[in-house]
Formats: C-alpha cells, structure tokens, sequence
C-alpha cells in the first residue's frame, strides 16, 4: 500500500490520460456519426470550387453563405502532439480535428444554403485560424466555409 502512496501522482497522471483518451474518442467518433449522417441528408446541395456556375445561361439570385465552427483538442492529443514533435512526422490526432472542423463548416455553410433554397453553391473557400491563445493552452481551430448560393427564380 506504500507503494501506491508513493507513486499516487504517476497513477493520478495515467489514470487522466486513459480518462481523458477514452473520453475523446468516444465523443469524436460521435462527432463523425453525427456527420456523416448529415452529409447524407445535405447531398443534394453542392459545391463548386470554381468562381463560375456550371450553368451561366439561367438567371439566378447570388447570396453569400458561410459556415464557421470553432474546434478544439483534448488533453490526450495534446499530450501525444509534444511527444510527437521530439520526432517529427504526422500529427493524426490533429488531422481528424481539423477535419471535423472542416465538415463540420462545410455542413453549416450547407445548410444555410438550402434555408435559402438554394442547391448549388459556388466559389467556396475555406480559411483558418489558431485561436489558442498561449503556450501551454489546448489547441483551438476557428474554420470558415463560405461561398456564394445560387438560388432559383421564384
């Protein structure tokens, strides 16, 4: 029992960082259910990268959308990112969350998009931001989605 006593710090640590892996997964892999599942239901409105409609022959109304969502890390993938950068390579953990990120503006700017009846949405863009303040603060992701909607006569 003194054992336990002595080492009680190294424990508490551990014990948070299985807490804290265990948690942030759980809570991303409801995230991209939660997505993909939205993505389903927004299909049919689409995206362009191009500056133009495919179709430039039909009158439409122009109206600016956007989608933002401001995402942030956990402490487990904060933990792994620092003993990742001792030896360099690819972060996964951050990956998925700018991923999320990004679909998650992406679903956003869509859904914008048909509450102004709209189908097609081009000239989309994303853009970026590292909101996390200080050093030793959890990583934090501002991403903006926008784009112009193209929406039909009435």
């Amino acid at each position: 029992m003194e054992i336990f006593f002595h080492y009680f710090e190294w424990f508490m640590f551990l014990f948070l960082l299985a807490l804290g892996f265990g948690v942030g997964r759980f809570l991303e892999a409801n995230h991209y259910a939660s997505i993909r599942q939205r993505e389903t239901a927004y299909a049919s409105v689409l995206l362009f990268g191009s500056r133009f409609p495919p179709d430039m022959a039909t009158r439409q109304d122009c109206q600016l959308v956007t989608g933002h969502v401001v995402i942030s890390s956990d402490y487990f993938k904060k933990f792994v990112f620092g003993l990742r950068s001792f030896i360099g390579g690819r972060s996964r953990g951050y990956e998925t969350l700018l991923d999320r990120g990004r679909r998650e503006a992406t679903l956003r700017m869509k859904t914008e998009a048909r509450r102004l009846g709209s189908k097609l949405i081009v000239n989309v863009k994303y853009e970026s931001t590292s909101i996390s303040g200080n050093r030793g603060a959890v990583p934090a992701f501002e991403i903006l989605a926008y784009g112009t909607a193209l929406i039909p006569p009435k």
